[in-house]
This record gives structure tokens, sequence and C-alpha cells, in this order.
């Protein structure tokens, strides 16, 4: 498949507002794509080229593209500055460029999307001395035979800022669009369950899509655990009250909040995998888990789930932004592990002996957890646990892991299965002792004036809607101008340094930036508000912790969410 056919697709779906309208759109394209090329479109239609849970990463900045455009179009790096400032996206930047060439290519060709799709790949692998010349060079043989178009599309791959608007739920019913039965509403649902049940097992939609094709329902349903590939993790709702926890199930198991490292540990002999809540492989960040893994599990293939602490000198957690400086350290990894060693937490077992342990009720995986750990007290050790129904010894257990240091507590449902990728009132709740916090995404800044004029100094925070992400409020607290005694602190340099990168807009002083950066944050009370396209607004939000290591966007609270929140709060005024 020639590459402009994928990029005719690009400029529609740009175009396209509708949801419903990307699907057909996109469902299209893939069942008119050959079986060769559907995993590599499949991946490129959302903008990536390697699955979820990939720790492969292009690793071009905006510095490096700038000179890849200015070399490609013989244009100076000024010029290329200058123009992006105008418009906010290199992407445009190179189309513009491209149409104003100084120079035209002798022997330009049609390139392949198989051929775009390896050259990008190739760019992940180039590491070490030299590595940013390469990476300039195969970037630059890409731009200089494309059309204007094209190459506003390659930029925008490269740099993760595609804009057309295909989140995982679109490719999902798109998927199941192109190649399953979806006649009638109960035949489409159905199918997007099974798209989704592959999904919550593999999160790699370019295998999906070709046991969709090949294999239709029957193979999507028959997608077993795999080690290697994370499963999305079961996921617990919020509970006013640990009362309302207890009285929500018939048989209860209380067990510590930690406040750390959501870990999903795989296991096949010596094979030691490590990956976070957000799918991320870490296992090269933390060799003293594997360590611990290899001494500690009597398994020979085997996924755990556990909760992994950063532990200071007096054996108390240490805040999770000290365990986080571990997670991308490539360099000085057994000095940190030193400096900061952590504790692993398991409670729950996903599979064992090869054997998926999902329809197996939860009272049961414990006892399974518990036979197959070799416990080392502080080190590697099973989730602090309470089995009661009584609220008095819970409340004691409650207090018990706040003194630890520790967040709060999970009330877990001891009948309940493990349903991947779900918040599931039925499984699990989460009971925490202050107001509930939101965990929200930044989706634009304003910058600073004074001497906080070189900084963002405000900040707009969004809650999300399916795909959208509306905004609830404007943060500028809890941020400090100086690194104080708390390693914890976030200055106002540092989060600008971060959001910088997905910068897609400015007007005069306010920057839209794509939604990436996820943020904890406290708030007096929520009102009604026409002002935010949430149609709430928060009341003094302030920071209180960056959760970028553990949340993407598609973690972040709801507007089902806010407005939960705001109905309980004027709940509780009135009753007052």
């Amino acid at each position: 498949m020639l590459y402009e056919k994928l990029v005719e697709l690009y400029e529609s779906l740009e175009k396209t507002p509708s949801r419903l309208k990307k699907v057909e759109e996109i469902s299209g394209f893939l069942k008119s794509t050959g079986t060769d090329d559907l995993p590599m479109v499949t991946l490129l239609a959302r903008g990536t080229i390697f699955p979820e849970y990939s720790e492969e990463q292009i690793g071009i900045a905006d510095r490096t593209i700038i000179k890849v455009l200015a070399s490609s179009t013989g244009f100076p790096e000024a010029e290329v500055m200058k123009l992006h400032k105008q418009v906010g996206d290199f992407g445009l930047v190179s189309e513009e460029l491209m149409k104003k060439k100084k120079q035209f290519t002798l022997g330009k060709k049609s390139l392949s999307v198989r051929h775009v799709f390896d050259n990008l790949q190739k760019l992940a692998s180039m590491e070490g001395s030299g590595s940013q010349e390469s990476k300039i060079g195969l970037v630059k043989e890409l731009i200089i035979h494309t059309s204007p178009k094209e190459s506003k599309y390659i930029v925008r791959t490269i740099l993760d800022q595609m804009r057309i608007g295909v989140a995982s739920g679109v490719m999902r019913d798109s998927i199941a669009r192109a190649f399953l039965p979806c006649e009638t509403d109960e035949e489409f649902r159905k199918s997007v369950d099974a798209v989704e049940w592959a999904w919550f097992m593999r999160s790699d939609y370019s295998e999906i899509s070709v046991v969709a094709r090949e294999r239709g329902l029957p193979g999507l349903k028959t997608i077993k655990p795999r080690i290697g590939s994370p499963i999305q993790p079961l996921l617990g709702e919020k509970s006013p009250s640990l009362e309302e926890a207890l009285s929500s199930f018939d048989s209860c198991a209380i067990e510590f909040k930690y406040d750390g490292m959501r870990t999903q540990i795989h296991k096949r002999g010596d094979k030691i995998l490590l990956f976070t809540r957000r799918l991320e492989n870490v296992t090269d960040a933390f060799p003293d888990i594997v360590r611990l893994v290899k001494e500690c599990v009597r398994a020979e293939e085997c996924i755990i789930e556990g909760e992994a602490l950063g532990i200071g000198r007096n054996g108390m957690p240490l805040p999770f932004q000290k365990l986080s400086q571990r997670i991308h350290r490539k360099y000085d990894i057994h000095e940190m592990a030193n400096n900061v060693p952590a504790q692993v937490n398991l409670f729950d077992v996903l599979m064992f002996e090869g054997k998926p342990m999902f329809d197996i009720p939860f009272r049961e995986r414990r006892k399974i957890l518990e036979s197959m750990i070799k416990v080392r007290p502080g080190r590697f050790q099973l989730a602090e646990q309470l089995v009661t129904k009584d609220i008095k010894a819970a409340e004691k257990f409650y207090d018990r892991s706040l003194k630890a240091g520790q967040e709060g507590v999970m009330v877990k449902n001891m009948d309940s299965i493990y349903q991947p990728g779900r918040r599931v009132a039925g499984g699990m709740l989460k009971v925490k002792p202050i107001m509930e916090t939101l965990d929200l995404v930044i989706t634009g800044a304003q910058w600073g004036t004074g001497k906080r004029a070189t900084w963002f100094g405000s900040f707009i925070l969004s809650c999300r809607d399916r795909d959208r992400f509306l905004e609830c409020g404007m943060m500028g607290t809890g941020i400090k101008e100086k690194k104080g005694d708390d390693e914890t602190d976030v200055t106002f340099d540092e989060l600008t340094k971060l959001l910088k990168p997905y910068v897609k807009s400015e007007k005069e002083n306010v920057a839209m930036i794509k939604p990436k950066i996820v943020v904890e944050v406290a708030y007096e009370e929520i009102q009604k508000s026409p002002n935010y396209s949430s149609g709430y607004a928060l009341r003094f939000p302030r920071l209180v912790r960056m959760r970028t290591e553990e949340k993407g966007p598609e973690d972040c609270d709801t507007l089902e969410r806010v407005g939960y929140l705001y109905k309980m709060q004027k709940n509780k005024a009135n009753s007052g």
C-alpha cells in the first residue's frame, strides 16, 4: 500500500469531528487493507508504530526536527522556528516549507506504508555515539521523497502529535465494524466486547486486527494471557466512606491501599518482566525486584500483581516521587536501587502455571497467591489484609494503614472474579481519608508575568468525557518557585519544561496543550459553571502531586465522576 493512501485517510479524519464517522471511515479502510499491511496500518492509523506496552520510543525532540526540516527544505533553522511559533505545529511547518522548497529532489519516489513504518521503527534502535546524526539522516531521507501532505504526517507521527482524534475506543469499534458481525445493535455490542477483551489481554491492536479478520469472534474470545504482554489491570471505584464500602459486599477483605507503583510481574523460568499500571516495561530499572521474584516466587510460569514502594531507612514508605526517579533511569541503576530500595506488596494472581485465574473468586486467588510466595518481610510480601464485615475492626485496620504511611484501604469482594481493564464496583472499592481528590489532565497553560514570565504560571485542568477532554478549572497553587527541602516539590520551571513538548498552539499568552500530563488535584468545592466546557468549576484547585508515571490521559477522572462528587457535596450540605 502506498503511504499517500493512508495520508488521505488522515486528512479526512482530521476534518471529521463525528466519532461515528471516524469509525465508519477507519473500518472501511481496514477492510480494504491487505493482510500483510494490516498490522502496520492499524498502528499508524492511531499515529503510533509500537504497541501500547512497548518501551521503545522514536526519541526525536523538537530541536532535532528543526534541523531535519532545515536541511530537507533548504530554509534556515531560524525560519523553521519562526514559522513554528506562528502555527504551533511542526507538521504544518513541514507541509508549508515543502510547498516552498528551494531545491527539488531528483529521483523523487512514491513511499510505501512499509517503507515509512520500517524506517520510523529503526529510529528507536539508534542509540549511542552519532545516533542523532543517523536519526537526522534517516528522517531526512523520508521527508525529501514525500509530498507536502505526506511530510506533515510523518513529522506528526515522529513527534506523537497526530491530531486526528483516533483514541483507543475508536480503533476498538473500527476493528469490530471491519471484521465482525455488526448488523444489529446486539451484534455490534458483542463484537466490541470481544475486541475489548482481546485488548485487555494484549493491548496491541495490530495483532488484534489480524485475529479479528482471520479468526473472527471465536479467535478473539480465546485469546489468553501471554508472558511478556501486559494485561490491563482491574481498577477500583472510589467509595465515599468505609461503612458504605463494607455494606457493598456480602464478604469483604480489607487491604492496605499502598501509595506506590502498581506492578505486574511476569515470570517464565528465570525470565522476569515488570510492567506498570500504564503497561510500561520497567524491568531494567528494578534489578532488585527481579532478583526477589527469582528467589521468592514458587512458580515456573505466572503473572502476579502488587504495589512497589520505595522504603526509607526507618522502614517507612517514601513518597511515590522518590520511587518514580527510578522508573526511567538508564544510568547508575544499582546505585539508585541502594538509595531507594523497593518493597513489593503482592495482592493478586492473574495466571498460575499457564492457567488464567480471571474466573476464580478472589478468596481462591488469594490462597493460590499465598501458596506460591516465599515471604521476605519488608521486601517481598503479601499485602496486609483483614477479612471482616465488622465496622470497628475495619476502622482500626484503616487507621493502621494511615499510620503506616499508606493512602487508605481497598475493600474487596471475596466472591468477585478478576475483570481486566475495568472499574468494577462489584470487585473492589477504595477508601481514602480526605475530601476526594481528582486526577485531571492539563490541556492548557497561561504564561506568567514579571519574574514568572519565562514559566507557565497557571494551568487549565480537564476531565474526560469518552474521547473528549472538558475544562473544569484553572490551577496556579501547589507549585513552587524554587525547589525546597522536600524533593517531591514541583516547580513552575519543571512543569513548564514538562509541558512544552506538548504545546499544540499559542494565542496571546495562552498555550493549548496536548492532553498528556496528569496531575492529582485538591480543591475546596465543585461549583456549577458556564465558563468551562464541562459545566463545572473547581474552586481553589491546587496541585497535590504529579501522576504522569502512573496514569495517562485515558485514566483521568471522568465528567461523570466530577458530577457525582458535585452531587455528593451538595447532598452533604443539605443534610447539614
